[in-house]
């Protein structure tokens, strides 16, 4: 039983670290916004 608890704790602070990550992405991290452009060739918007 001690070595399945020390397993739960394990990957209970391995989730915590990559909740924190997560976290700390979302907070820090401010993307960066610019205008997209795409070509659309004409045979794409004629019916068939």
């Amino acid at each position: 039983m001690p070595t399945l608890f020390r397993f739960l704790v394990f990957v209970a602070i391995i989730a915590g670290i990559v909740f924190g990550g997560m976290v700390a992405l979302v907070t820090f991290v401010q993307p960066v916004q610019r205008e997209m452009v795409e070509i659309v060739p004409p045979e794409k918007l004629q019916p068939r």
